[in-house]
């Protein structure tokens, strides 16, 4: 019974065996592709790939970044809106930087107050007084000398009638008299000189700081608006209202990076760009800037456009697309050439599409 049940196992297991040879020898047939890849349009044509930007005359896409950080305020555009040049894209919220430019207008005002006061010297009322000192001193002076005439009289007439100490006295006393009506006409000369002149210069000095400080304070509180550097088309807003922006980026909840520009801006021109990267192994084949031509495909479709030469950036660089990381080791070295095509009525071209082009000679 034993011996019937292991040739039974046996069996079964050599039919398995056969069975999934049989199987894994079968050939199975590679699915049809997605779509069909271009052909190369050119005999001896050079493939690229290539992404669709807007047409810069210099660069790529405008990438905009605050000046200033802080919380969003608001946003009164909307992507894929035409915006004119100095037109508002993002308001920071300035509350304190607002309140520091009233302070120091305040102070920059008071200084100004106070160096019109200093110019605006003498007083008429001050020169008033000091007149008014000079005529007491004039009179003390005389009252003075009467009384030191009437007492050198009397004793000249009767030395026992006057004491030699009262006539010291009444002599002193004209002295005192004599020296207080120089300092009263001194402080009138003074007073009517005005300010002197280098508390002018330096109440002018100080300002001219107050206010170039409060002009910087200004300066800076008009970038808490971020406005449109050009005219053009929002491409992206990579922020909310709410939400902190600083010049160094925008935090992007997906990636976790803060490098994201606040705001993508594209020309609104009747063009767009086409931007491709050679490999380095091909450059040798690229033909002279005047013979060159190229054709670009959309990707899905059998669909393509002829494209215009524009420049070559002549500097190979390394090919940096994979992570997005700078630290990533890439042995790959592109050249960039750009291209550009009118933009067409009867499809859908968006900034950051990849195309595939193919460059060939005239």
């Amino acid at each position: 019974m034993r011996n019937k049940v292991i040739f039974i196992l046996a069996a079964i297991g050599l039919m398995a065996g056969l069975v999934s040879a049989y199987l894994l020898s079968v050939e199975k047939k590679p699915p049809p592709p997605v779509f069909n890849p271009a052909s190369n349009p050119y005999g001896q044509g050079i493939y690229a790939n290539g992404i669709i930007e807007s047409y810069q005359s210099n660069g790529e896409n405008i990438n905009i970044y605050p000046e200033v950080a802080g919380k969003v305020a608001g946003i009164p555009v909307a992507e894929g809106q035409s915006v004119r040049q100095g037109t508002p894209l993002i308001m920071i919220d300035d509350s304190v930087q607002r309140a520091t430019v009233a302070q120091q207008k305040s102070q920059a005002e008071a200084a100004l107050a106070l160096l019109e006061e200093l110019r605006a010297q003498p007083r008429k009322e001050t020169l008033d007084v000091a007149g008014a000192q000079v005529d007491n001193g004039i009179a003390g002076l005389k009252n003075a000398q009467d009384q030191l005439d009437k007492q050198r009289k009397s004793y000249e007439l009767d030395p026992k009638s006057v004491s030699k100490n009262d006539l010291d006295n009444a002599e002193n006393a004209v002295k005192v008299a004599k020296t207080n009506l120089e300092v009263f006409r001194k402080q009138y000369e003074l007073t009517k000189a005005g300010a002197w002149i280098y508390d002018i210069r330096n109440q002018e000095r100080q300002y001219n700081a107050l206010t170039e400080a409060y002009r910087s304070a200004n300066a800076l509180l008009n970038k808490y608006v971020v406005k449109a550097p050009a005219d053009g088309v929002i491409l992206a807003i990579n922020t909310a209202a709410g939400s902190y922006i600083s010049p160094q980026g925008t935090y992007d909840t997906y990636t976790q990076g803060s490098t994201n520009p606040a705001v993508v801006m594209g020309s609104g021109q009747d063009y767009i760009g086409v931007r491709c990267y050679i490999d380095e192994i091909l450059v040798h084949r690229l033909p002279p800037a005047g013979k060159i031509t190229a054709k670009m495909f959309i990707r899905g479709t059998d669909i393509s456009v002829p494209l215009e030469y524009v420049r070559v950036q002549p500097y190979v660089s390394p090919k940096i697309e994979l992570s997005d990381q700078k630290t990533e080791r890439v042995d790959v070295r592109v050249l960039p050439v750009l291209f550009r095509l009118r933009k067409p009525k009867e499809m859908a071209l968006f900034p950051g599409q990849l195309v595939d082009v193919y460059i060939g000679e005239k």
